[in-house]
């Protein structure tokens, strides 16, 4: 497994950064190789992705969440991927955030492109837009405020 460690500080309060984080949509916005996601329920997304000429199709589960603190996830099926992104305040108006995956990368280019880097440049740059769009943005496009715990039903954050 291959894993992936990657942070970024972001000029906006903690709830604004986590509440655009939710919005799993809009991932192919800053994400480079994500093509589209589709969130299913409360708990399950299908990804479409693209990796050099590998085109890839999965669903993942979200296995905690907990507002303005912890997104974390995994891939179902065959895909081998997990991760967990943490949000830190640093003070009112800046948050840290911490992302760390952990994927196998399959086939030759997979393979290839982990080796060589590629896949930590695409995270980096990866959260370098996000913080240019939330930035730039000033607001979040929407938020959900439910907390989800060791892959469980989601219940409502009081």
């Amino acid at each position: 497994m291959k894993i992936i460690e990657k942070s970024v500080e972001v000029s906006q309060p903690v709830s604004t950064v986590y509440n655009q984080w939710t919005q799993f949509e809009e991932f192919p916005q800053f994400m480079e190789g994500v093509n589209k996601v589709r969130q299913l329920d409360d708990q399950h997304l299908h990804w479409e992705t693209e990796i050099g000429l590998t085109e890839r199709e999965f669903e993942a589960e979200i296995t905690e969440q907990v507002p303005d603190q912890v997104v974390a996830w995994r891939a179902l099926g065959e895909t081998k991927h997990t991760g967990r992104v943490t949000f830190e305040k640093i003070d009112t108006d800046k948050t840290r955030v911490n992302v760390a995956m952990a994927y196998d990368p399959d086939g030759f280019v997979e393979k290839t492109g982990s080796a060589i880097g590629i896949v930590d440049k695409r995270v980096e740059g990866d959260l370098e837009r996000f913080t240019k769009l939330i930035e730039q943005r000033g607001t979040e496009t929407g938020a959900w405020r439910g907390e989800i715990h060791g892959g469980g039903s989601p219940s409502s954050l009081r």
